[in-house]
């Protein structure tokens, strides 16, 4: 009997050395890195969740090395998708290196500074007020040109006029008003105060340090770059962006985003008004999830960078675009199933310090 279980364990010693990648989870082999959970069992996580028709590409990297990594419907790591409101987060970044080179004074900075002109002949003076701390956190009181609003304001002949016409509905600072022309505004700002176009700050700030080049997006009839929508960008571009955050701006040891302003752009300030505990940042989402604290960039129909500190974790996922019926059912699809993925890396992983000298989840006290 003896010998039938050390033939038995040989055999079984053998078929693991000969398939690829088998073994790579077990916790017992030493030397090894994190454990990671199994490729399948991400991939049974994936195929029960209904994502499949619309999906493009789910990314999921740890400690820096992508662990998983697969496409769907014909879409590749070199494809580019719109990957609309996530471009509100690089839009933050933008701002943020744009303060730390001086450019631009800080976030308390007035936006009358930037737009004294179009703001002669507003009637309400609370619009002078207005900071750019508000337009990053959507406090700025402004009517939203979001939504219902969206159609007639990407149609007008200047949009930063129209933004800056909308009604106040909130004095600055105090309510979340979830708008597209706050940040749009922010693309107007980053192009007067640096003279270049966003495009081209972006490209050499951001993109060039991560190892890309940025591909132009819309403009306004101004010629000022859509700023916080219709960003295309590559899936591990999305990856690389995340994982930048997640080293507190650095790649490579070089520093690209201020430390500072990567602490300050995760951090909850504004709560969601529809009552779903998330909370907004500089331009970036966070709620607990899973148990974590998770800051999110975005965007319409399935977009998203979630970033979990404490697992050392970046998840990214594109999808089709689209402004359909479709759309809102398959994000939250994609939500549940990136709740669950990081359910499941919780069970191999080994808490990361990342946040341990930032004090409590700030979401969850």
């Amino acid at each position: 009997m003896a010998s039938a279980r050390m033939l038995t364990t040989a055999c079984l010693c053998l078929l693991l050395a000969l398939v690829p990648g088998a073994g790579l989870a077990d916790p017992g082999i030493a030397g090894q890195g994190p454990r990671v959970p199994p490729v399948h069992d991400i991939d049974r996580l994936v195929d029960a969740s209904d994502v499949s028709s619309r999906m493009r590409s789910l990314l999921i990297s740890q400690g820096g090395e992508i662990i998983y990594e697969r496409y769907f419907n014909d879409f590749g790591p070199d494809d580019l998708t719109n990957v609309k409101s996530v471009s509100k987060s690089i839009l933050s970044a933008l701002i943020g290196i744009a303060i730390s080179e001086r450019l631009i004074y800080g976030v308390d900075t007035k936006i009358d500074e930037y737009f004294g002109e179009e703001m002669v002949e507003l009637g309400d003076p609370a619009i002078a007020t207005i900071s750019i701390e508000n337009l990053l956190t959507m406090q700025a009181g402004l009517r939203p040109t979001s939504n219902v609003n969206y159609g007639a304001w990407v149609q007008s002949d200047n949009w930063v006029s129209a933004a800056l016409e909308m009604p106040m509905e909130a004095t600055p600072g105090r309510e979340m008003l979830y708008s597209t022309g706050n940040t749009h505004l922010l693309s107007a700002i980053i192009a007067r105060a640096s003279g270049r176009t966003t495009l081209d700050f972006a490209r050499e700030a951001l993109a060039e340090p991560l190892g890309f080049d940025l591909a132009p997006w819309p403009r306004d009839p101004q010629g000022i770059y859509f700023g916080g929508n219709d960003m295309e960008l590559t899936p591990r571009q999305m990856l690389a962006f995340g994982e930048l955050y997640l080293n507190d701006g650095r790649i490579d040891g070089h520093r690209v985003i201020p430390e500072s302003w990567v602490r300050a752009s995760l951090m909850p300030r504004a709560k969601s008004p529809h009552g779903d505990s998330r909370y907004y940042g500089y331009g970036w989402w966070s709620c607990d999830l899973a148990g974590h604290f998770v800051p999110h960039a975005w965007g319409h129909g399935g977009q998203f960078i979630m970033l979990v500190p404490d697992l050392d974790l970046v998840l990214v996922t594109t999808s089709a675009p689209y402004a359909d019926a479709a759309a809102h059912e398959h994000a939250n699809k994609v939500y549940g199933l990136l709740q669950r993925l990081i359910r499941n890396v919780d069970d191999y992983s080994t808490p990361h310090q990342w946040y341990a000298d930032r004090g409590p989840n700030p979401v969850l006290h």
